[in-house]
């Protein structure tokens, strides 16, 4: 089985979202999907805003996708606690991640004694299914 995580806010969950769970799925042929639902103060300190859900809510939201094995809110502070605990194999990022938990990342999993492999999915029509989008 291969361990693969994803990250987001999934203020909802819309087509996008089910896309990248299928690509992140098909990563491999025998596939554990983790998503990790980013904190509501961190998703306040990248995005400007709170998200409009709680994290509970959206935790609740994600956990019902049949194509999601595991999901889990992210850590507090940082980002590799949770990463190490869940033991990926693959971190699956979206087209659009990046910034400070992007910029590090291959240097902090080799730092935390991990072979994670990062691999970027790609976009599932951006123009119409985006959260921001959406949300107006």
């Amino acid at each position: 089985m291969t361990r693969v995580m994803v990250f987001g806010t999934f203020d909802m969950v819309h087509e996008g979202h089910i896309d990248l769970f299928r690509q992140a799925k098909k990563l491999a042929d025998d596939v554990y999907l983790i998503v990790s639902i980013a904190r509501d103060k961190n998703v306040e300190k990248i995005k400007g805003a709170r998200p409009k859900n709680p994290e509970s809510a959206r935790l609740s939201r994600v956990k019902k996708s049949e194509l999601v094995d595991e999901a889990m809110l992210g850590d507090l502070e940082g980002y590799m606690p949770h990463i190490r605990a869940a033991q990926p194999d693959i971190l699956a990022l979206g087209y659009d991640q990046d910034g400070e938990y992007v910029e590090n990342l291959a240097r902090d999993l080799r730092e935390a004694g991990l072979d994670t492999k990062i691999v970027r999915l790609r976009s599932h029509r951006p123009e119409m299914f985006k959260t921001s989008k959406l949300q107006k």
